[in-house]
């Protein structure tokens, strides 16, 4: 048993750090898989002195390493009861590329995207994908000998290992590389472990006897995904025990090794030239999934990229996500499958003749009944559908979810079509079904059984579903793995796919490379039975908790908080786009993850036994970080909103420990500013003031180096009142202006601004009396405060709100609360009522643009001055609706360019930026991309942001003036 005290021990010999506290270790507990284990520690390495430190450890002390990079493992392999070692954060480095000789060294935790953007400049480009390559590390692609959709033209990542440096499990440092005849030899004369492997794996496939027991029963080598047990059936193929064969090379035993033979420090990489430019996308629909695997065959003669399948029950997933909707496009009728077919040629001309032929072909031979060929930009958002489709099928509501159990096994493609039809076979005689998606021209599809793993049921049909289609991918000398790996969910089954004497054999490069089991046990060999340690327990009850949100979609918040199933894409960092998740951006620490914070509240509410389970500092320190942006809940695959979480777990912590009085001022900050707009000049004053100004944020708990949002001297409502005349012929109609009590306080210049474009445009504006929006009680928890504001309001608006009278707001936080939480708040004939409100509510953005469609609006009515506009979106804008009507509306004066910044969130979120623990990182945040791309810009560039916060974090953080849209309209009209 190690103890506290030793662990302490080893945290302060190490450079980096190291957790061992019950949150990291939930967090780390699971990965992307079914399991979940408690690991005894994480440790974040930062030097190769470090790793060596925590392999002398776990020698001394007879514990296991667990290497890990993004945790999006499939079949269990970087879970387990060692120290996890997450080389994510520090071992990030591309070391140098060789232009002339197409290779590239770097660290295992550099992102596979990543790499290929530095590698463009140079017109080189690492070939093996996954579908989550944006978050993917190389590391991890090495372990699991990862591939993806275009492996039919690049192969896996063994192909492009050429060298790599590690520890081996004595602490010795070693290099495998193609190795020469002379120098495998004196590899052999070696007296240490490093010789002791070359000896192993020379008097192993001298064997003739064992070399004839490998090609008996390893897969078929026309299975170019085979990830079966340790590649021993390659390395026979080499040099010397094939003269014509490749160099002897450890590489391609390291590469699937899962991390279970060595600590890799170091990779070497061959690259490929840039893919040709031209490229389409013929997305054949078809009527059934046999269909489109004959469509296949027929369409990999024609040399493609890849062939990517999606079946029915992902493209109906795809229907309920906000961000997939639109990457619909191209999709005619309901199809059963589709099949991706990607050609890339050096012309368009030759792109389109081979295109037409391959059409022609599937027609003619009556597969599939509408072959779109889709170009340019369209094409990311038809390979953003299909990526997705792993964390859609999470999506479906309650216990029983598509299960990663069969997940990837791997036919020769020629095979595909008859092994799938008798795999179906055989869930039918279960009264099962399947998803079937991807890799159709490799002959992998990924294939996830319905399942309830929370049922004992469930328990055993895990296991004896993996079992019989073991039987049948053996009849067809298949592979059980394509490329996700054994881990712990196959390992039990190697014995059976390779037999028993071949299991010796890996079990014997497993003793050989690792006799004390210090990386990654369980993994391959020795594997536990598959069917335990599991995320759920067998008859594992679902708790239920009264809340005030509604989380009834999912049946209840436990279950909402499930739909996360660790497909980590919330590690993405500012390179790859996107809002989600702002804080893991910054600081690059799992606990900031989306997936972190499902996670915790899933552990937490599942196992505590408080009688108030929320009242939990392990939840609150991992939603600490949470901006409450929404990025989430547009860009998680499985929508798990945590700005909606987080609000309920502030709601019910309230309960058992009162609220704070700087969270009881921030979501009272209405009728704070409503008392201190009586002295407008005086509030001022002490905010401005450095002295006093200083001394109040001391005491609230303000950053000492925010700026406050100031008071207007008028109120937008007394404005209204006292000056908006109606226009004599309002010929556009009437229009409800939504008065949000940002623009009421301290936007007023910006909401009388509003007033008067729509009333020039020919709109009769009118504000009503009716209560502020809820959103500063919505972030921090104040949950039925809310929820009186929010029925009032549908109260106000249901009757006088239609289509042909909109309510229209300006700040898009205070606004959009009408299409996202009044919603949720609601119950009975009220959520009635505010879904039907909600219909006709409107970004002032979006009413612009609609208004310019049915061309009641026209760009005549604007300057023809020559100005460049950069855009930045507010994060709720992009999570509940879009930034193209802004910058549609932005471009309505016909000399006006608009460019959107490529940023997320900008850091300050309402009140998180201007909390003094939070400055920092919102901050951070805002020096990704949004501080960078303001600062490069010119005095006479306009900067827009439509957000109140981001306004206000452009000009702490960069000294300039952004503008609301509708000023720079305003300020454009003729």
């Amino acid at each position: 048993m190690i103890t506290e005290k030793q662990l302490t021990g080893l945290k302060e010999a190490l450079e980096g750090e190291l957790h061992f506290d019950h949150t990291y270790r939930s967090i780390y507990a699971t990965d992307a898989s079914a399991y979940r284990e408690l690991p005894l520690a994480v440790a974040y390495p930062k030097s190769k002195e470090d790793i060596k430190e925590l392999i002398s450890f776990s020698r001394k002390n007879k514990t296991s390493l667990i290497p890990r990079t993004a945790g999006t493992s499939l079949a269990g392999q970087v879970v387990g009861a060692g120290i996890v070692v997450d080389v994510s954060r520090y071992f990030t480095n591309i070391l140098e590329v060789n232009e002339k000789e197409k290779w590239v060294r770097v660290q295992p935790g550099v992102i596979r995207d990543e790499l290929n953007m530095y590698l463009k400049p140079y017109g080189l480009y690492y070939g093996p994908e996954t579908s989550t390559a944006n978050r993917a590390m190389i590391g991890g692609m090495i372990g699991n000998n990862s591939c993806g959709s275009n492996s039919v033209v690049y192969g896996s990542a063994r192909e492009h290992l050429l060298s790599a440096k590690a520890f081996l499990s004595d602490g010795s440092d070693v290099e495998f590389k193609a190795l020469e005849d002379q120098e495998y030899d004196l590899k052999l004369q070696l007296n240490n472990l490093e010789g002791q492997l070359y000896r192993n794996i020379d008097t192993m496939l001298s064997s003739e006897e064992n070399k004839l027991q490998i090609d008996e029963h390893f897969p078929k080598k026309t299975i170019h995904r085979r990830n079966t047990g340790y590649a021993i059936d390659l390395l026979k193929d080499c040099k010397p025990f094939n003269p014509t064969g490749e160099s002897f090379n450890f590489c391609k035993l390291i590469a699937g090794s899962e991390g279970t033979l060595a600590f890799i420090t170091e990779a070497k990489l061959s690259l490929n030239p840039l893919p040709k430019a031209h490229q389409g996308l013929i997305c054949g629909h078809f009527s059934t999934v046999y269909e489109s695997l004959l469509g296949n065959l027929v369409a990999l003669q024609y040399g493609p990229t890849a062939c990517e399948l999606m079946d029915h029950y992902i493209l109906d997933c795809t229907k309920e996500n906000i961000q997939q909707r639109q990457n619909r496009f191209f999709i005619k009728d309901d199809p059963k499958a589709i099949l991706v077919i990607e050609l890339r040629e050096d012309s368009g001309e030759e792109l389109q003749r081979k295109a037409a032929a391959l059409i022609d072909e599937l027609s003619t031979k009556e597969l599939g009944y509408h072959y779109p060929l889709i170009t340019g930009p369209d094409t990311k958002k038809v390979w953003e559908l299909r990526k997705a489709g792993l964390g859609l099928l999470s999506n479906i509501p309650g216990d029983a979810k598509p299960v990663p159990v069969i997940e990837d096994t791997a036919v020769d493609v020629q095979d595909l079509p008859e092994y799938i039809k008798e795999f179906n076979e055989i869930l039918t005689k279960r009264n099962l079904f399947c998803v079937h998606y991807a890799h159709a021209g490799s002959g992998e599809l990924h294939l996830r059984p319905i399942i309830d793993l929370k049922t004992k049921e469930g328990h055993e049909l895990f296991r004896s579903i993996l079992d019989e289609i073991a039987h049948l991918v053996k009849k067809y000398r298949g592979s059980l793995s394509g490329e996700h790996g054994d881990g712990r969910l196959r390992g039990e089954f190697i014995p059976f796919m390779v037999g028993e004497a071949n299991y010796k054999l890996l079990k014997e490069i497993k003793t050989t490379w690792d006799p004390d089991y210090i990386f990654n046990p369980g993994k391959i060999v020795d594997t536990p039975p598959m069917n335990t340690s599991l995320r759920y327990e067998a008859g594992q009850q679902t708790r239920q908790f009264d809340t005030v949100l509604s989380f009834s979609q999912y049946k209840g918040i436990l279950r909402a908080a499930e739909q996360c199933n660790g497909s980590g894409d919330c590690r993405k960092t500012h390179l790859s786009g996107g809002t989600m998740c702002p804080s893991y951006m910054a600081t690059k620490n799992e606990k900031d993850t989306t997936r972190a914070r499902a996670n915790i509240l899933r552990e937490v509410l599942t196992n505590s036994q408080k009688k108030n389970p929320f009242d939990s500092v392990e939840i609150k320190d991992v939603m600490d970080l949470c901006l409450s942006c929404k990025g989430c809940k547009s860009e998680c695959p499985s929508n798990v909103d945590v700005g909606k979480l987080k609000a309920e777990f502030q709601h019910q912590y309230y309960k058992s420990n009162g609220v704070p009085f700087r969270t009881w001022m921030i979501a009272n900050f209405t009728k704070l500013n409503k008392l201190a707009s009586i002295v407008p000049g005086l509030y001022n004053f002490l905010f401005s003031n450095k002295l006093t100004g200083g001394l109040v944020k001391s005491i609230t708990g303000f950053a000492p180096g925010r700026s406050m949002p100031l008071l207007h001297k008028n109120t937008l409502r007394s404005w209204y009142k006292k000056y908006y005349k109606q226009a004599k012929e309002a010929k556009n109609g009437v229009v409800y202006l939504f008065c949000d009590e940002f623009t009421n306080f301290n936007d007023v210049d910006l909401g009388i601004k509003a007033v008067e474009l729509l009333s020039r445009l020919g709109y009769e504006v009118k504000i009503v009396d009716h209560e502020e929006s809820g959103r500063t009680f919505l972030s921090k928890g104040l949950l039925p405060q809310a929820k009186r504001l929010a029925l009032k309001n549908i109260k106000i608006f249901k009757d006088l709100i239609t289509p042909d009278t909109p309510l229209i707001g300006i700040e898009p936080s205070a606004i959009l609360t009408f299409r996202d939480e009044y919603i949720d708040l609601c119950e009975g004939n009220d959520q009635d009522n505010a879904r039907k409100l909600a219909g006709s509510v409107f970004l002032i953005d979006e009413f612009l643009d609609k208004e310019v469609k049915r061309e009641a609006i026209k760009n005549s009515q604007f300057t023809q001055e020559k100005r460049l506009i950069k855009l930045h979106g507010h994060c709720h804008q992009k999570a509940l609706s879009s930034l193209v009507p802004t910058k549609r509306i932005l471009s309505l004066p016909e000399n006006y360019e608009v460019q959107l910044i490529p940023s997320g969130c900008c850091g300050m979120a309402g009140s998180f930026g201007y909390e003094k623990e939070h400055f920092e990182v919102s901050m951070k945040i805002g020096e990704l991309v949004l501080f960078p791309v303001v600062r490069q810009q010119g005095e006479e560039v306009i900067i827009a942001a439509p957000g109140t916060s981001c306004r206000h974090q452009i000009k702490d953080g960069t000294n300039r003036t952004a503008s609301h849209p509708v000023e720079i309209l305003y300020d454009a009209l003729r």
